[in-house]
């Protein structure tokens, strides 16, 4: 007896072991979703953007491929920011969508996804809507292929709805495995580690691609090998490089001139799993120092062609890493000590030591407090910009996989990004509390995730620093000198009404013993908990 294509696309995604379905259903998803398979999860959000980062945060979790189901054309859209800081993180997910039936779809009826390979790009890897019914099956087979080889990422299948009850031509569909790393041309790699061994003052540069490819070991052993400094690449959106290590710099600044200086005195700069350079506010300047020798390593063809300057080299970071080190020539110690810099924008000074009832509290403050009481192997996921230098200062990231931001800069990630993280420590048996610090202002761009979280018991700690401001934005008006610019400023929000409103427990923390008491409790609640604490209103510097 011939299968139905909904069949037998539910036995591939089984042998691709994907039986976990982020998505917010829709008129033309339900016949993909009709008789759900009593083996797979549907984890249900309240938007699409919401189900796009929690997959996210799901597939990074769990190192795997995820699957997303929105809704055509009207979903897509909703979903598109967090595609594209899927796209950035470099995250392997299957976004898919249904459109209207092949017999309308010449007249492009209400809710017709009218090019659905056009609308999510540029941020998918591969975007497709099979010929014919018979071909979506192969077509998530290829769909899996894209999204795992580097660099990986998003891709996206649109399933005209009439499809999956059709007759597959098969009952089986073809699994393939494929690589997920690509190796580097040696003689290429040589030169590196030639000039490496070679250059009087060099300096490494580390990014995220690192932390993807679980190269902390690796990194630290190259590092200490050479016993040179590292950088955290511009904007990392995962610590590549243990941030109490002796030879950790601090982050580069994501602007031209500064990052430029940062690098004065060195004569050779390889960085490793980064663009060449992830730079925002423009502060003009030379690229790299005079004198200064950069090499770049990727596994991008895109990242190294677009790189405005230095010799680039297409690998796996870690494979890259871990041939440079059997490769380098050793160093002694250098009698001079690495001095750490600030990470990325630039710190306020340090908060003194203060009462247990001073309020409000200094952002550092806070994230002392709240270090103080978490447990040592807590994940950290972060959306509060203007607090960034901050958080590192006070909360350094000293174990691989234990700290996600957005790579993007597209706020409205980390929220729902959490709760995908919190399924994967359930899922994989880790069992690591989370906590999500997100600004007041973040939180609002998808805080429908909050409900997600409820729905599913997740023990997320949610605290939400209040200064009632886009501060962020106050520090691109000094930057750019433009003043008067209006709704920068959001008060009158309710933190802990909404929280509740969404299932959560929620309560106002103001002093040092407040925000410790309600981590404590919350650390101990089964579901999650939203935490909103006042802070001191703050404009940071950007540099």
């Amino acid at each position: 007896m011939k299968k139905t294509i909904r069949q037998v696309t539910f036995d591939l995604l089984r042998k691709l072991d994907i039986t976990t379905v982020f998505g917010n259903p829709g008129s033309t998803e339900e016949t993909f979703l009709k008789d759900f398979p009593s083996d797979f999860q549907y984890i249900q959000t309240l938007h699409e953007s919401s189900a796009v980062a929690a997959a996210d945060g799901y597939a990074q979790g769990m190192r795997k491929v995820a699957m997303v189901n929105v809704h055509t054309s009207a979903g897509l859209s909703n979903a598109m920011s967090n595609i594209l800081t899927a796209y950035m993180n470099r995250t392997p997910l299957i976004i898919t969508a249904g459109n209207q039936t092949r017999e309308m779809l010449l007249m492009e009826p209400w809710l017709t996804n009218i090019e659905p390979e056009v609308l999510p790009k540029p941020w998918v890897k591969w975007s497709y809507q099979p010929v014919r019914a018979e071909d979506v099956p192969a077509a998530f087979m290829r769909a899996y292929a894209m999204a795992l080889q580097p660099p990986a990422g998003p891709v996206f299948l649109s399933i005209p709805l009439d499809d999956w009850d059709k007759p597959a031509v098969d009952n089986n569909a073809v699994v393939r495995s494929v690589s997920e790393r690509i190796g580097y041309d040696p003689l290429r790699l040589h030169e590196f580690a030639d000039a490496l061994s070679a250059a009087k003052n060099p300096v490494l540069i580390y990014g995220s691609a690192i932390a993807r490819g679980q190269g902390w070991d690796a990194g630290i052993k190259l590092a200490e090998k050479l016993n040179i400094p590292v950088w955290s690449a511009p904007a990392s959106e995962r610590p590549p490089f243990p941030e109490t290590h002796p030879l950790y710099a601090g982050g580069l600044p994501f602007a031209i001139a500064p990052l430029s200086e940062k690098l004065q005195g060195h004569d050779l700069a390889i960085i490793i799993g980064a663009p060449v350079f992830r730079y925002y506010p423009y502060v003009g300047g030379e690229y790299i120092p005079d004198g200064l020798r950069l090499l770049h390593i990727t596994d991008d063809p895109i990242e190294a062609g677009r790189s405005p300057v230095g010799d680039s080299l297409l690998s796996d970071a870690v494979l890259a890493i871990e041939g440079l080190t059997h490769l380098v020539t050793a160093r002694a110690a250098s009698a001079k000590k690495v001095v750490k810099q600030s990470h990325g924008m630039a710190p306020h000074p340090a908060a003194p030591e203060t009462l247990a009832n001073d309020t409000p509290l200094s952002a550092s403050q806070l994230f002392r407090a709240l270090r103080a009481v978490s447990p040592k192997e807590t994940i950290l996921v972060e959306e509060s910009p203007s607090n960034l230098g901050e958080l590192h200062r006070e909360w350094p990231i000293e174990s691989p996989d234990s700290f996600y931001t957005f790579a993007s800069g597209s706020l409205g990630w980390n929220l729902p990004a959490s709760v995908g993280l919190a399924l994967a420590e359930r899922d994989s048996g880790r069992n690591r509390p989370v906590m999500a610090i997100i600004g007041d202002g973040s939180m609002q761009y998808s805080i429908q995730g909050l409900w997600s979280a409820a729905q599913h018991n997740l023990p997320i700690v949610f605290v939400i620093p209040r200064n009632s401001e886009y501060a962020i934005l106050k520090s691109f008006a000094v930057l750019e000198e433009t003043p008067g610019v209006p709704g920068l400023d959001i008060p009158n929000l309710d933190i802990v009404a909404l929280g509740k409103g969404y299932g959560c427990a929620a309560i106002k923390a103001e002093t040092i013993e407040q925000v410790k008491q309600a981590c404590k409790d919350a650390f101990s609640r089964k579901g999650p908990t939203v935490i909103e604490v006042p802070i001191l209103p703050a404009i940071p510097p950007l540099i």
